[in-house]
């Protein structure tokens, strides 16, 4: 049987400044990078199957 899942807890005072900074200020991955993370995923989801 499944765990119970728990409450998402809530950030105050400090915390809560970083991650909203931090949701705020994300920085895009440049192309070349971008191309060698899908070429990783692309590698990897030909050599593994998941069955639903």
């Amino acid at each position: 049987m499944a765990k119970p899942i728990k409450e998402t807890p809530v950030l105050y005072d400090e915390d809560a400044y970083r991650f909203e900074m931090a949701a705020h200020n994300v920085v895009p991955l440049s192309e070349e990078e971008r191309a060698e993370r899908l070429a990783t995923y692309e590698k990897i989801s030909k050599k593994v199957s998941f069955a639903l």
